[in-house]
């Protein structure tokens, strides 16, 4: 019986991208059926057939995506959509399509070609592959990959200082969370069902699907590839919003922002015990004059700084547990495929 391969296409604003996106897909959907892909290096990759699908999450477009999907998908039913009330970002798209998913192995990709669909036979074959194990510490194998993760080897779409400050924010979400996000890891991978399944089950509001794919476990294989340029239409992430997402995934894998609340707190008390017992001494043995107001002006805005640093630490955690009890759903489904 063959396979079936699922591509999930999360999706906002993409009219121009979405032709481009289908026509390159098709010779790789073409391959994949006929088990064999030329990857134009000299090698011919061979592996069993599978059948494909596309689901596209139209996270609440207001230009013609939609359009363009229901007419996808008049054309050939295996190209199928989720579309959305409104914008509810990309992390709730990501889940959609992973839910709407009927495939043996489900590949997570973008619309605009910045993850080249040519990689897709390639890590379906590594992830297929009878004979490619992981090693284990003493240098044998245990068994074989849940799934094939690609992390960018050059960040030709990135500026420098992007791409900088990147490579900080892998280093401190690896550091404070305890997991371990390969430094230009992105959402470009294939799983099993199975791992689709542990991932769906982690139905949380407030999400970071890379911190999740790491939680969950499993073994990948990790590739690098170079990103490319968008094939049309803007980027959708500001600088402001890739902030918002940094902070999103370190305050939803690390309660470390708490504790270094707590140790600090218990280093300025001390500080404080420390300076009062010196300025007593100073006073009462050495005769030395109190500070006056500049001391005073300067420990206040120190400490009421940190007081208010520690006091956002908190009403972060205590805002996303807030999100969560109200149980609201991850999105709002509008439309569908289904509902032709």
């Amino acid at each position: 019986m063959r396979s079936l391969m699922t591509l999930v296409i999360p999706c906002y604003n993409e009219e121009k991208a979405l032709p481009l996106f289908m026509e390159a897909v098709a010779p790789v959907r073409a391959a994949l059926a006929a088990g064999e892909y030329d990857t134009g290096t000299g090698e011919v990759l061979v592996f069993d057939p599978c059948d494909t699908e596309l689901i596209f999450a139209d996270d609440g477009s207001t230009d013609c995506t939609l359009k363009f999907l229901r007419e996808y998908h008049a054309a050939d039913e295996t190209v199928r959509y989720v579309s959305f009330s409104r914008n509810f970002g990309k992390e709730a798209g990501i889940y959609a399509g992973l839910k709407a998913a009927k495939g043996d192995y489900i590949v997570l990709l973008d619309a605009d070609l910045q993850h080249p669909v040519e990689y897709i036979p390639v890590m379906y074959e590594a992830l297929t592959s009878k004979t490619l194990a992981f090693p284990d510490g003493d240098g044998s194998v245990r068994g074989h990959y849940d799934s094939v993760a690609m992390f960018r080897n050059k960040r030709k779409s990135d500026g420098r200082v992007r791409a900088f400050f990147s490579k900080c924010f892998f280093r401190l979400i690896n550091r404070l969370s305890g997991l371990h996000l390969v430094d230009g890891a992105t959402d470009f991978r294939m799983m099993t069902r199975k791992m689709a399944d542990s991932v769906l089950s982690m139905n949380e509001y407030n999400r970071f699907t890379k911190g999740i794919f790491n939680w969950v476990g499993y073994n990948t294989l990790w590739l690098p590839y170079d990103d490319a340029k968008r094939c049309a239409g803007d980027s959708k992430w500001t600088t402001a919003g890739l902030i918002r997402y940094g902070f999103e995934g370190i305050f939803a894998f690390s309660t470390k922002p708490l504790t270094i609340a707590f140790g600090l707190g218990i280093i300025l008390c001390l500080l404080a015990v420390i300076y009062a017992v010196y300025t007593v001494i100073s006073t009462l043995i050495f005769g030395n004059p109190v500070d006056g107001y500049p001391s005073i002006f300067t420990m206040v805005l120190l400490f009421g700084g940190i007081q208010l640093l520690f006091l956002g630490f908190l009403g972060q955690y205590m805002s996303r547990m807030y999100l969560e009890t109200k149980h609201r759903p991850i999105y709002i489904m509008k439309e569908s495929s289904e509902d032709k």
